[in-house]
């Protein structure tokens, strides 16, 4: 699959920002109102740098728009910390899955003491349900994908991202951090695997890593894991440039699987995307292009969203929504 081929072009239009706030981590899904949904990651730009601020004050909110291609307009909060939980903090990375008129809002949430690699270490995935896209959404009590002590996932797990297969189970990509490195950053940042019955769990680990790069700890980050036309696959920031084979730091690789628990590179096509944005008014190369999420209607891919930071004084970032399968 030549992915990069599928994404049409942009235009102002497609970007969702907002004044005074760091957008981030977009996830479009459609209401049962017709409407469409875009929900996002955001933290006031006044609370510091955004390296610093996303994993300790990030909350969720959500836009709507009569089409799914742009023109969302903020709409309120659909998820926030609930205090004294192990979310009580920071919310991120949503990842939002239509289930039988459920909505099923897998995240990150975490607690701490305002110091970032506290914060970081206690990130845990969750999955929060609403009846309706504009909520409220239920925290789950607990995570529904915890650390595994002694495992490659002992540190921290976040970033998820789930398809459903043609078996009907719910299959989970999640982020990874290993406690056997020096802290407070701990070890190897990898991808593991989780298969449930039921959309909101309980969801049952793999038990070892996806996508390892035997050159490299850091591996990737940030998947999409889809099924489609009898295979699985999943799309991941490549740290090193190691899986696209471009040596490239942050270019996105695509990955396919026959039955979802072993992955390899796409092997015509490992190189997804880079990070150069097709406008109308022609090719813009931004400095971030990270968290694909892949909207489907009908079965068949409509959009992607990515969260861009458009240059390296990390100042202003914002969500934009592809087309895809332009041909």
């Amino acid at each position: 699959m030549d992915f990069g081929k599928r994404m049409g072009k942009a235009n102002q239009n497609s970007i969702f920002e907002m004044e005074g706030y760091f957008v981030w981590c977009g996830t479009v899904t459609k209401g049962d109102d017709g409407l469409y949904y875009l929900y996002f990651s955001f933290w006031p730009k006044e609370k510091g740098a955004f390296n610093d601020q996303w994993v300790i004050c990030s909350k969720v909110g959500w836009a709507v728009s009569d089409n799914p291609y742009g023109g969302f307009q903020y709409g309120g909060i659909a998820l926030e910390g609930k205090p004294g939980s192990w979310d009580a903090d920071s919310i991120h990375n949503p990842a939002v899955l239509k289930v039988d008129g459920k909505y099923y809002m897998y995240h990150m949430g975490n607690y701490g003491n305002g110091e970032y690699w506290n914060h970081r270490n206690h990130q845990r995935v969750g999955c929060a349900v609403a009846d309706n896209p504009r909520g409220p959404f239920v925290h789950s009590d607990q995570p529904v994908v915890d650390v595994t002590p002694g495992s490659f996932d002992s540190l921290m797990t976040s970033n998820p991202s789930v398809t459903q297969g043609p078996d009907g189970k719910f299959y989970m990509i999640y982020k990874a951090v290993h406690d056997n490195g020096e802290r407070p950053k701990g070890g190897a940042v990898i991808c593991g695997l989780a298969v449930a019955d039921k959309p909101d769990g309980p969801f049952e680990k793999y038990g070892k890593p996806l996508f390892v790069n035997p050159e490299h700890g850091w591996s990737v980050e940030d998947t999409f894991i889809w099924y489609e036309n009898g295979k699985f696959y999943a799309l991941a920031k490549d740290f090193q440039g190691y899986f696209t084979k471009t040596h490239r730091k942050g270019d996105t690789a695509l990955f396919v699987s026959d039955n979802g628990y072993d992955w390899a590179p796409d092997a015509e096509h490992p190189f997804a995307c880079g990070r150069e944005i097709e406008f109308e008014d022609g090719t813009k190369t931004v400095h971030r292009m990270e968290r694909p999420q892949i909207y489907f209607e009908d079965g068949k891919p409509k959009v992607i969203s990515w969260a861009v930071m458009p240059d390296i004084s990390a100042e202003h970032t914002y969500n934009i929504i592809l087309p895809i399968d332009k041909e």
